[in-house]
C-alpha cells in the first residue's frame, strides 16, 4: 500500500511538490474582518496579500478541524502527517483528535510536530518522503524524523514586522523600533517550536551575512543534506541567499517554494525562511 504524507497548509508545498511527496494538504483559514480566506490550492494569493496590506485590524487564523484530519487520514489509509509546531497552532493537537477518529476505522497514521513552519514543514515532508522511497519500516521513519525534528534548524528574516506584532508575536515598541533604525532581526525557532531571536544586523547585507554565520555555527551538517527556502513574492532574495549558499556549503539540494496563505500570513510581503 502506498504510504502517503499529509500536512497542513503551513507546509508550502508547490503542486509539483505535492505531487512528488504523494502529499494531502488540510487547509487552515485565515480571517480578516468579515472577509475568510481558506488557505488551499484555490487561494488567490493576489487577492489574499492585497486584503492583508489594506486591513489594519488583527489577523486571525484557525487550524483544521479533527474531522478534516479524520477525512485526509481515511484518504490517505497509511502515512505520517507534519503539522505546525504546537506552539503556534491548535493543528497539530486537532492532527491527534483527527488520527484517533480515522485510525478506529483502519488508518494507519503517525503525526509529526515539526517545531517549525513553512520551510521547515516542507523538509520534514521531503525527509519523510526520501525515507519511504528507501523501503524502510513505520518505526524507523519515526524514529529518524522524531529525531531529526530536534536537530532541524529553522530561521526567517521578515521585511515587515506588522502581523507580527498584530497578532502578539513581537511587541509593538520593538518593531517600532525595528523598522526606524533599520534593523533586521534574524529570528526562528527555538528547538521546541518557539519563535526566539538569533541575531541583530544593519540593512539586508548584513542580515544576509549573519544568516550565512548561523547556518555556519549552527552544528549541523549541510555535506549531502537538505535545506529548504521559503520566500513571500521575493524570489529575487530567495535566489540571491541560494547563490551564497551554494558558495559556502555543499547542500544537495536546495528547494526554493513561495509561501501559501498562512505562511504569507506571518511572513508577509518580503519574508523568507530557511530551515535545514
Amino acid at each position: 500500500m502506498e504510504r502517503f504524507i499529509i500536512a497542513d497548509s503551513c507546509c508550502d508545498l508547490t503542486k509539483d511538490l505535492k505531487s512528488r511527496f504523494n502529499a494531502i494538504t488540510v487547509p487552515l483559514s485565515i480571517t480578516m474582518g468579515d472577509k475568510m480566506f481558506v488557505d488551499d490550492d484555490k487561494l488567490n494569493m493576489k487577492v489574499f496579500m492585497k486584503a492583508m496590506k489594506n486591513h489594519k485590524g488583527k489577523i486571525f487564523s484557525a487550524c483544521p478541524s479533527p474531522s478534516a484530519y479524520r477525512d485526509a487520514f481515511l484518504e490517505a489509509k497509511d502515512g505520517f502527517a507534519v503539522t505546525l509546531s504546537k506552539h503556534l497552532s491548535g493543528s497539530f493537537e486537532s492532527a491527534l483528535q483527527g488520527k484517533k477518529l480515522a485510525e478506529e476505522k483502519g488508518a494507519q497514521i503517525h503525526v509529526f510536530d515539526s517545531k517549525s513552519a513553512s520551510a521547515g514543514e516542507v523538509l520534514v515532508a521531503l525527509k519523510i518522503r526520501r525515507l519511504i522511497e528507501q523501503g524502510r519500516t513505520r518505526e524507523y521513519i519515526i524514529e529518524k524524523i522524531e529525531d531529526f525534528v530536534k536537530k532541524m534548524k529553522t530561521y526567517f528574516i521578515l521585511e515587515n514586522f506588522d502581523n507580527l506584532i498584530r497578532n502578539g508575536r513581537l511587541h509593538r515598541i520593538t518593531g517600532k523600533i525595528i523598522s526606524i533604525l533599520n534593523i533586521y532581526p534574524i529570528m526562528g525557532s527555538d528547538g521546541d517550536g518557539n519563535i526566539a531571536l538569533f541575531a541583530n544586523a544593519r540593512g539586508k547585507r548584513q542580515a544576509i551575512v549573519k544568516l550565512m554565520d548561523l547556518i555556519r555555527k549552527s552544528g549541523r551538517p549541510t555535506e549531502g543534506q537538505e535545506i529548504v527556502i521559503a520566500h513571500c513574492n521575493n524570489v529575487g532574495l530567495a535566489e540571491h541567499v541560494r547563490k551564497i549558499i551554494i558558495d559556502t556549503f555543499h547542500f544537495a539540494e536546495i528547494v526554493i517554494v513561495p509561501t501559501r496563505g498562512i505562511s504569507s500570513m506571518y511572513a508577509n510581503e518580503g519574508g523568507i525562511i530557511l530551515a535545514f
